[in-house]
């Protein structure tokens, strides 16, 4: 009896560390066809979810709010931010694919929800790892390693983007 419960208990471990080697191998090739499972199953199941608490007091992942590009309509996504001195980091674990960063690209401008409260942000960029890598904390620079993580998106404050426009005048 106690035999057929480890092998099943072991055989669970080896599947799901399978699962994981399977999608840091996916991450770090860029391989297509993996990465679009890993956003669909994103987008279908887990984003709903975490929409819930997203940007809420407290929570650990904030929200993207942007203009859809061809619908007008708006889209919440649910990301992980960095802070920076003025704006944010995010990081871009499928490339420049998804759409939501196509919207904001092509908008120059979107809000996130943060703690609570809402900042417009302005200027987004796709910069480098090596660009502004510097700038992520010790763990998140160590996910970004193991998953092959190249490509980042710099947003700035609107307040912030604003003022060096004055500044500059």
């Amino acid at each position: 009896m106690w035999i057929w419960i480890l092998a099943t208990a072991g055989a669970v471990i080896a599947l799901a560390v399978l699962l994981l080697v399977a999608l840091i191998l996916s991450m770090r090739a860029k391989w297509e066809p993996g990465l679009r499972f890993v956003r669909h199953l994103g987008r279908d199941h887990f984003n709903k979810a975490a929409l819930r608490t997203a940007g809420a007091p407290g929570s650990g992942t904030h929200v993207i709010r942007n203009r859809g590009r061809r619908s007008g309509r708006t889209y919440r996504t649910p990301i992980a931010l960095t802070a920076t001195d003025d704006g944010w980091i995010v990081m871009l674990p499928y490339g420049t694919t998804p759409d939501w960063l196509k919207n904001v690209l092509a908008a120059g401008e979107a809000e996130v929800e943060i703690d609570g409260g809402v900042h417009a942000v302005t200027d987004p960029r796709v910069v480098s790892r090596a660009e502004v890598g510097h700038r992520l904390p010790r763990f998140d620079r160590l996910v970004a390693r193991l998953f092959g993580v190249d490509q980042l998106l710099q947003l700035r404050r609107a307040a912030v983007a604003a003022d060096a426009e004055r500044v500059a005048r």
